[in-house]
């Protein structure tokens, strides 16, 4: 499990700036509002909010610009239901971005939120129009997150002891020169790492160690599948024995950021994608299909931790583990093939399945980002 790719534009993610990202949901296409200039609104502990002259319902840009001294995060607020529509991260001091959204009728707020500062909401607007609202969601706080952090924690505790378990297996094998035994028991090892998800990010330099093209798994793989020596083996075993035991020891110290279960979720198919379901970690086993599966393990873990969030805020959520159970039953079929032996048909429905999950993963970190309201 490598370190994991960024974020794709399912979640639009526009740069402005060295210091601007702006994620906001976008079911439509085409310019927004291109028959009139955008409003611009002001972002500043003393202004926040201001210049909101010409609130209407429907597909909209608005453009917020930080007059004040310190960077900030933005979010358009629905008032009653606290709801939020849109969000610009990271907006330097004077400097602008835009905020696409699609408004119902309602009344809504800036809620400027300032480096050392407390969430300060700006002046509602009434909006009025027959419209329809776009996507929004209740904003997700730190203590809505924190105990399925720790629930999600004790499951990676475990994982991580059957892992230390079966990497001890393994070394001991080539230790002995069985090597046959050690291609047995190589799998398992590998899809204990693999299953175990959003954790992976929490796990610093050991990613590399256990899981890397270079070290770990991966050389012991070439080395096994290509008939290496039990003695250039040995070294290899040994090192990832001692990496997987050193995580074990280290993971009581390390803390998933609540922010990593919803963004992960994602980034763990999307490696799948590229790097299993395209055959390029392949070192002679044959097991892509099976670590991807390993990673589809992962990602059910963590939507499963994240359900009581996602639950009331994600319409799609159905559609989440409709695709999820389409995958499954594919990588099921065809596990312990080799990418390279599919046929052309197996592999568009591979891609395509995987595809439609990603699309559908893709509002979940968002959904699942922690803000602040206070």
């Amino acid at each position: 499990m490598r370190t994991p790719s960024p974020l794709p534009a399912a979640i639009a993610l526009a740069g402005v700036g060295a210091l601007v990202a702006v994620a906001v949901w976008r079911p439509w296409a085409g310019a927004a509002d291109a028959a009139s200039g955008p409003p611009q609104i002001t972002v500043s502990r003393s202004q926040c909010g201001q210049g909101w002259t010409d609130p209407k319902t429907g597909r909209q840009t608005i453009v917020v610009h930080n007059t004040g001294d310190a960077a900030a995060e933005v979010d358009l607020v629905e008032v009653s239901s606290n709801k939020v529509y849109g969000e610009v991260e990271g907006l330097g001091p004077n400097t602008s971005a835009p905020m696409d959204v699609q408004l119902g009728a309602g009344r809504y707020a800036i809620r400027c939120l300032i480096e050392d500062t407390e969430a300060i909401t700006g002046p509602s607007v009434t909006v009025a129009g027959d419209a329809k609202g776009g996507p929004a969601a209740v904003a997700v706080t730190k203590n809505d997150m924190l105990p399925l952090v720790k629930q999600y924690e004790a499951g990676v505790a475990a994982g991580v002891a059957d892992l230390a378990a079966k990497t001890d297996k393994l070394r001991r094998d080539v230790d002995a020169g069985n090597l046959d035994a050690a291609r047995a028991d190589w799998l398992p090892a590998h899809l204990a790492y693999n299953s175990l998800g959003a954790a992976y990010d929490a796990f610093g330099d050991f990613a590399d160690k256990i899981d890397g093209s270079d070290a770990g798994f991966h050389p012991l793989e070439k080395g096994l599948w290509h008939n290496a020596s039990a003695a250039g083996l040995k070294p290899i075993a040994d090192q990832l024995a001692v990496d997987v035991h050193g995580l074990q020891h280290d993971l009581p110290n390390d803390q998933v950021d609540p922010n990593d279960l919803g963004l992960r979720a994602h980034e763990i198919m999307e490696n799948a994608l590229q790097l299993e379901l395209t055959g390029e970690n392949d070192q002679g086993s044959g097991t892509s299909l099976n670590t991807a599966l390993a990673n589809l393990d992962g990602t059910a873990k963590v939507l499963a931790i994240l359900n009581p969030v996602l639950k009331p805020r994600y319409p799609d959520l159905a559609q989440v583990q409709k695709w999820e159970d389409r995958v499954r039953a594919l990588l099921t079929a065809h596990q312990n093939t080799p990418v390279d032996q599919l046929d052309r048909t197996t592999r568009e429905q591979l891609n395509g399945a995987v595809g439609q999950l990603l699309e559908l993963l893709a509002p979940v970190a968002a959904i699942c980002e922690v803000r602040r309201s206070s």
